[in-house]
């Protein structure tokens, strides 16, 4: 018998006794880790859902804006055609994602509140650098970062740290305090209706769910990844990742399956990514008389690698086949965004809605797809520019100008004041608010840079952009970057030893905000190397530049 924790409690699970499946569980245990989920938190069939209803009439006098927040899932910078690259070269159009940018403002310079998921969707949600609270690693479980911890392969191998792993908390209870405010918050108390689609991944434990941060309501998955249908469906094309034990740990573990406003789990009845952007616009049109903040965390394209077929189809130009799947992830993610602009069109709400689109971090290195960041270095889990630097834009008709583009240094810590300023909320003044209202710098009334540094931690390696410099500073290796963005915004050269003087200027600023973080809520359970300039799936070199994430 075994004792695991789970949800704060100890759940007895018994040894099966046939001699198969007790070594099959043995050699595969997230099998009895996805087992006990389902014990504990069931999926039911698909159900209907109802969304709350506005008034029949729209509010009588000025309608503040609504808003609407978009979030991508590991979308990689060269995933979109805006910026002259897209997916296969470009083969597969963004025309919704792009039309955001085109009828609004491109954030040139948007920088992800950090290089991983959960981290940066708490810095989305209160404005401020999740090391303020604690939130510095994506809570993941001990299953699972012990394969990662223990995978061989690789010039660099990962380290695990098991003593750690000894008192690790329950993982329900990992997540963003309730003491934070969040965006939501904000705006609820200014009359929002408030509402949340599709990743959550700020805690499992009933305060910290949508429904206790501030959203009336709620259509979401709490955990950091989804199967987007159930595995084997006929209509769906799937592509795995052997060299990825990210991968094999999503396919085994991942269920399929949504909550409404924090109730029973239940199957969604289409593709997660139609599912969820059909599941807004009826949202849309429930609440067109009244003034609503949307958060729409679509899971695309994260993996695990699942496609419709219809969209696979749609892509006979593309002949790798994981790299058709991967586009035809990106095709229904666009056509949903679509979707919601459409209907905000529709319903007459175009015009006073702002739309927010960006996306959680860079892509990734696991999905094995060399050119998704590209012009940028490095990827997910690395604070190069690739997995920093992401799509970031602002559309609001009614306020902003059309086409344009605004090049200083902004960061996701901004959207929190950035919808406090459209709605006319006051921001928190009891704790320090990292972000600042954008909405004069957009219109022209404020010049000048909204950031003179932002800044990025977890664990060891941190990172400081002080204006158009950038100091990256690595325990494992024991390294340092010094980029001059301005000069070389892909980091091709590290001036690390040619201008002493900038590094021990920046070390000091960085040192300075660092020393204002609070100590980690909970430990990091392993180090995986991950290389700057080639997918996971990619042959070494010695001569490879790579960092230790930790997690």
């Amino acid at each position: 018998m075994r004792a695991l924790k789970w949800g704060g409690g100890v759940l007895a699970v018994l040894v099966v006794v046939a001699i198969g499946g007790a070594l099959y569980i043995k050699q595969n245990p997230i099998v009895l880790v996805r087992a006990i989920t389902q014990l504990r938190d069931p999926i039911g069939p698909n159900q209907p859902v109802t969304w709350q209803k506005g008034p029949e009439a729209p509010v009588a006098g000025k309608r503040p804006p609504n808003i609407i927040l978009i979030l991508a899932d590991d979308l990689g910078y060269n995933d979109l055609t805006f910026n002259g690259g897209g997916v296969a070269g470009g083969v597969v159009p963004t025309p919704n994602m792009n039309s955001i940018a085109t009828d609004g403002v491109d954030l040139t310079n948007g920088y992800a509140g950090n290089a991983t998921c959960a981290p940066s969707r708490a810095a989305i949600m209160t404005g401020r650098y999740a090391t303020r609270f604690g939130y510095e690693f994506t809570p993941a479980h001990p299953l699972f970062m012990k394969m990662v911890g223990e995978d061989a392969h690789g010039l660099h191998k990962p380290i695990y740290y098991p003593e750690r792993a000894e008192n690790y908390p329950a993982i329900s209870t990992l997540g963003m305090p309730a003491s934070e405010v969040t965006v939501a918050e904000l705006l609820q108390k200014q009359g929002y209706h408030t509402l949340m689609f599709g990743k959550w991944h700020l805690g499992e434990q009933a305060d910290m769910k949508p429904g206790a941060q501030g959203f009336d309501e709620s259509l979401a998955f709490m955990m950091g990844a989804q199967l987007y249908a159930p595995i084997g469906a006929p209509d769906m094309v799937e592509s795995r990742q052997p060299w990825d034990p990210i991968d094999k740990f999503l396919w085994a573990a991942l269920p399929y399956a949504v909550s409404k406003d924090g109730g029973p789990r239940f199957a969604p009845d289409k593709y997660m990514t139609d599912y969820l952007g059909g599941q807004a616009v009826e949202a849309i049109k429930a609440n067109k008389n009244r003034p609503f903040f949307m958060y729409l965390a679509f899971n695309a394209p994260h993996t695990p690698l699942q496609a419709t077929k219809a969209d696979y189809d749609a892509l006979p130009m593309i002949k790798d086949h994981e790299m058709r799947v991967y586009a035809a992830m990106i095709r229904a993610l666009d056509r949903n965004v679509g979707h919601v602009l459409e209907a905000l069109k529709a319903e007459g709400l175009d015009e006073n809605t702002l739309v927010i689109f960006t996306s959680d971090n860079g892509g990734a290195n696991y999905i094995g797809l060399p050119d998704i960041n590209k012009p940028y270095r490095g990827w997910k889990a690395t604070f190069f520019e690739g997995g920093i630097h992401v799509p970031y834009f602002m559309k609001w008709p009614a306020a902003l100008p059309k086409g344009t583009k605004f090049a200083e240094p902004v960061g996701h810590v901004d959207i929190f004041a950035t919808a406090a300023g459209a709605a006319g909320a006051v921001v928190p003044t009891d704790r320090v608010v990292d972000g600042v209202n954008l909405i004069p710098f957009l219109e022209g009334k404020e010049t000048g840079r909204p950031h003179q540094t932002l800044y990025w931690r977890s664990g060891d390696y941190k990172t400081l952009l002080d204006g158009d410099w950038k100091l990256q500073v690595s325990e494992r290796p024991k390294k340092n970057w010094l980029f001059n963005l301005k000069d070389d915004p892909t980091e091709q050269k590290n001036l690390v030893d040619v201008h002493p003087e900038k590094v021990a200027e920046l070390m000091a600023a960085l040192l300075e905000v660092d020393g204002q973080q609070h100590k980690a809520g909970w430990p990091a359970l392993a180090e995986a190397a991950i290389a700057i300039d080639h997918p996971a799936n990619a042959p070494e070199s010695p001569n490879d530049e790579y960092i230790y994430w930790a997690n």
